[in-house]
């Protein structure tokens, strides 16, 4: 179907639905790549306003129009009101490049950015008249792939993919890419290249393992694929070029702004993280290269706000030279700087003043735990002092609003680590009122955001259960009977969804039946308060027989297979049951970055054994 053919059906759609330029493409710096070769089209399962956004969507859309015969194109979720209109007219899901249907394409990726967005992933198939799972598609279907967070326990996505990348995908997608190209060139039968797929280092053939024993959730490979899929990473990250070519969209999107990843990585260790494990190893651009982005972002997208990327932006060994170097150059133009979070002292607080200039917002801060014992189960290392610290030189810089990060549910947690959050809120806001004069006092502004604990896969705490969500709204009910002042307010993340979250994070083959009847019932957009449905994921759970409650809420034993024991993140099993067991013992964990090697099992030649903190003394 021709851009002119389908663009005629989409073009009448666009005055029934709002925000219509989500869907138009043709914006600045967008390609139109010639159709003549090998298509692929990069999918972010949810709204162009969140996907636009998404760094890996544009890395990967570049590394693939740098390969030599084929062409890269993007496509985003149809916001609700467009995909029913979309079902109404017959129109399919198309590129915004080329306006061409994505079934046909040669290949499709799916990035799997959070846990929320798996009937997002059945909402873009279905759209795109293309069968929901592997196991129905002809040999003239596109071959689906999908990456990202999410894909380190792939099971409950398995029945979509026909093959799913673990890892960093700069170099593996391309590769993929080029083994697909070839074997259809050579006609080669979908199994065929299924099975060579499972050969790219990386690369997890979901068709191609199978469920050991009725009950069992260990996985068997057959076919030739491999035991383990041991994820990819991008060696070359640091000496790459910091500067990605980029869309400017015409509608407002979140964080709509030039974005330049300076860090790749993190070695803090905090047990309850997820992306510190499974981006490791720390890899750290130049100052130069970081310098050089920036001024040619700025150049080619007229974009007037850059923020500097990263798991952990402050901990870059140079961010003190670069934030200078940037605030130099672009001093009297309008040119501002941000970094997404603040280390929680008053380095981290220098830093962001550097990226205010004279605008003074709030400032964000993440203790996690109101107590230092629950701190140091979760081996977060900083403290009250820390925290106190960096409040007092907040208020010296400027800052009279702050919001504080935590959770409730962490493994060993107490009521009395609870209702520590509020005292602890408590005693920050007090100290802020005796720093600032009377006549400026209702200013003041603080916020405690509260999030549930989410069991994530590959981290030491992978093996607990979630507490409930009626237990977790009584936790939060604690942490605002413990506030004193009226200024300080509490926030927290709807207890249902952290729970769908945990079925999703630790959940098995099994949940991929809950996903596809909870989609058929109705649920999409599950991310989104005013479309999540409690009800759609009931009837799910109803006809399946899935016990979503067990899935989410009971821990797993130390020696019990794992749904996501086939994958392998890079940091052994062995290292994270041992970081379990110092957290049960709260002990902490020191940072190799700073420390000797804590031996997780990236680094092919460890400095030396383990070292742990026991003393608060050390904590930094």
């Amino acid at each position: 179907m021709t851009r002119s053919g389908i663009w005629e059906r989409v073009a009448p759609l666009l005055r029934q639905v709002e925000r219509p330029g989500r869907y138009g493409g043709s914006e600045w710096g967008a390609a139109t790549p010639p159709r003549d070769g090998f298509a692929f089209c990069m999918v972010y399962p949810d709204t162009y306003e969140l996907g636009q956004a998404n760094q890996a969507v544009r890395i990967l859309q570049n590394r693939v129009n740098d390969e030599p015969g084929m062409t890269a194109e993007r496509a985003y979720l149809p916001a609700a009101d467009m995909a029913d209109a979309m079902r109404a007219a017959g129109v399919p899901l198309f590129s915004l490049e080329n306006i061409t249907p994505l079934a046909e394409f040669d290949v499709i990726g799916i990035t799997l950015p959070h846990e929320l967005c798996a009937t997002n992933v059945l909402e873009v198939l279905d759209l795109s008249g293309i069968p929901l799972f592997h196991g129905n598609r002809a040999e003239a279907d596109p071959i689906i792939l999908g990456g990202g967070p999410c894909a380190f326990n792939p099971e409950p996505y398995s029945r979509a993919f026909d093959a799913i990348l673990i890892g960093e995908g700069e170099e593996s997608l391309p590769e993929a890419l080029r083994c697909i190209r070839l074997l259809r060139e050579q006609g080669a039968p979908r199994q065929e290249i299924l099975q060579a797929l499972s050969q790219v280092e990386g690369t997890y053939v979901p068709a191609l393992y199978d469920l050991d024993a009725e009950g069992s959730s260990r996985l068997v490979a057959h076919g030739g694929a491999p035991e383990h899929v041991r994820k990819r990473v991008f060696s070359g990250f640091a000496d790459s070029d910091a500067w990605e070519p980029m869309v400017v969209p015409f509608v407002e999107c979140v964080h709509d702004r030039l974005n330049v990843e300076v860090l790749r990585g993190c070695s803090r260790g905090c047990r309850f993280c997820q992306a510190g494990m499974i981006y490791r190893p720390v890899r750290e651009r130049s100052i130069e290269n970081i310098i050089n982005a920036v001024e040619k972002g700025i150049a080619e997208t007229g974009y007037e706000e850059v923020s500097l990327t990263s798991l952990s932006t402050t901990d870059h060994s140079q961010i003190a030279s670069i934030l200078s170097t940037l605030n130099s150059r672009f001093e009297g133009t309008g040119v501002r700087l941000s970094i997404p979070s603040q280390r929680l002292d008053s380095f981290g607080v220098s830093m962001a003043s550097l990226v205010a200039g004279q605008k003074r917002g709030g400032l964000t801060f993440a203790p996690e735990a109101g107590t230092q014992r629950l701190r140091d189960v979760i081996n977060k290392n900083v403290t009250e002092q820390d925290l106190m610290g960096a409040v007092d030189a907040a208020l010296e810089a400027g800052w009279q609003r702050v919001k504080l990060y935590f959770m409730v549910g962490l493994p060993t947690e107490t009521d009395e680590d609870v209702r520590q959050i509020g005292r602890l809120a408590s005693d920050a806001f007090a100290r802020m009122r005796e720093a600032t004069p009377p006549s400026e006092r209702g200013r003041l502004k603080m916020t405690v955001a509260v999030a549930v604990f989410v069991p994530k896969a590959h981290t030491p705490f992978q093996w607990e259960g979630q507490i409930s969500p009626e237990e977790a709204r009584r936790r939060v009910q604690l942490i605002k009977e413990a506030v004193r002042f009226k200024a300080v307010r509490v926030d927290y993340h709807e207890p249902k969804t952290s729970f769908l979250e945990a079925v999703m994070s630790r959940g098995g083959r099994e949940v991929a039946l809950l996903v596809e009847e909870a989609w058929k019932a109705g649920a999409r957009f599950d991310a989104w308060t005013e479309h999540f449905s409690e009800e759609a994921w009931r009837q799910a759970a109803e006809k399946t027989g899935v016990d979503r409650e067990a899935v989410a809420l009971s821990p797993f034993a130390l020696d019990a297979p794992l749904p996501w024991d086939h994958v392998d993140a890079g940091v052994s099993k062995r290292f994270l049951a041992q970081e379990y067991e110092r957290a049960l013992a709260g002990k902490t964990t020191e940072d190799c970055t700073f420390g000797p090697c804590t031996v997780c099992g990236l680094c092919e030649e460890p400095k030396s054994g383990l070292v742990l903190q026991e003393e608060r003394g050390s904590h930094g």
